[in-house]
């Protein structure tokens, strides 16, 4: 998990990004920014973010950096919609690549936040599609 926090440095805030949304964890105070850009397609082409983070919550978001070009606003609120329904025992864990390096987290109830915040950041920053074109 800790050797996955590393990789954020790959990932540093868009100063340029066109969409932008953020997430705080409410039992830790883990806290999220992240910045979008899309391609023509209306998916994911660039990322950027700013974590502040416990290391749960630097996984999931270097986790979610690694996979999500490529990635759609819908796909992004499928796997957001899966986790929270995993992390509650009502589901299969989503089908995002690498969630088994924070899967041990899921046994903590006050990690769940930190692990859902790249997933929310991201579909706040992707909401606001309509306000950025």
């Amino acid at each position: 998990m800790l050797s996955a926090a590393v990789e954020l440095a790959n990932f540093p805030p868009l100063q340029t990004a066109r969409l932008h949304g953020s997430a705080r964890a409410p039992a830790c105070g883990s806290t999220l920014e992240m910045g979008l850009d899309l391609d023509e397609g209306g998916a994911i082409a660039a990322i950027g973010m700013k974590v502040r983070a416990c290391a749960v919550g630097q996984a999931a978001a270097a986790i979610f950096a690694r996979h999500a070009a490529g990635r759609t606003a819908q796909e992004i609120g499928e796997t957001l919609d899966g986790l929270t329904a995993w992390l509650e025992q009502y589901g299969a864990m989503p089908a995002w690549p690498d969630l088994s390096l924070i899967a041990p987290a899921r046994d903590y109830r006050g990690r769940h936040g930190a692990m859902l915040l790249p997933w929310n950041a991201a579909a706040a920053a992707l909401s606001s599609t309509a306000n950025a074109r």
